[in-house]
């Protein structure tokens, strides 16, 4: 099935590199479907909590597996888990990790993230994380946890906006058995509360949907802010001090 930009975008910056990735909150596994298609790792592990989603999905993956054309010695593995993303067993695989969440509020990312940076605080972890609200939240969160920034963009999809942070805890390495890939990201930066990459580039199409999105962004927290349910004025300073560059 053709992934939607939003997974699309997701499924882009995935890069090869890690032993295991987790596709959290999967659904019906189309984004981790497509990383076993091209193998993007040894190992590819779908999530979700719902038992009656995970069936169905593990019946369908063991009839792709039965017509499979790929060769045995080459394809990527696969298993599924119906589980709480806050318990994942990490620390029974070894290896360097990506976790992938994503059609989840920031708030309940920030749930998941602290119980596994908490389970697993000596596992050296990436994060692909795909909020569908809460932001901002979630970058405060990441930074008071000293994560860093190794890649972000922004997309719309459906007439929404998404952000898309691929993040590392910068713990320990763990022991790694995939190769290494020259296209693996190498570079890391702190994570900034509003985002950077997001607001800052050359191509109009790009530009244009940035604006819109930094616009709505205001709008939404000034909504906040006049109604009085929470103080959210350093929020809108934090947005108003953006310098986007003018086309």
């Amino acid at each position: 099935m053709k992934l939607s930009k939003r997974l699309q975008q997701i499924d882009n910056l995935v890069m090869h590199g890690y032993d295991h990735i987790w596709d959290c909150c999967c659904d019906h596994g189309f984004l981790g479907g497509s990383l076993l298609a091209r193998q993007a790792a040894p190992n590819i592990h779908f999530v979700d909590i719902v038992a009656e989603l995970m069936n169905e999905l593990e019946q369908k993956l063991i009839k792709l597996d039965l017509s499979s054309e790929l060769n045995p010695a080459v394809k990527s593995n696969w298993f599924t888990h119906c589980m709480d993303v806050a318990k994942l067993p990490l620390d029974k695989y070894c290896g360097k990790h990506l976790v992938i969440i994503a059609g989840v509020g920031g708030d309940l990312m920030i749930e998941f993230i602290n119980s596994i940076q908490k389970l697993h605080a000596n596992l050296k972890i990436d994060f692909l994380l795909c909020p569908v609200h809460h932001q901002y939240s979630l970058r405060q969160n990441l930074i008071s946890l000293d994560f860093s920034l190794k890649q972000e963009c922004l997309v719309e999809d459906n007439k929404r906006f998404y952000e898309i942070l691929l993040v590392a805890n910068d713990s320990k390495p763990a022991c790694t058995t995939a190769s290494l890939n020259p296209k693996q990201h190498k570079t890391s930066h702190a994570i900034s509360a509003v985002g950077e990459q997001i607001w800052f580039n050359n191509i109009e199409d790009k530009q244009s949907i940035s604006r819109r999105y930094l616009n709505k962004t205001l709008s939404h927290y000034q909504r906040i802010q006049i109604g009085r349910k929470q103080e959210v004025q350093h929020i809108i300073d934090a947005y108003n001090a953006i310098d986007m560059p003018h086309t």
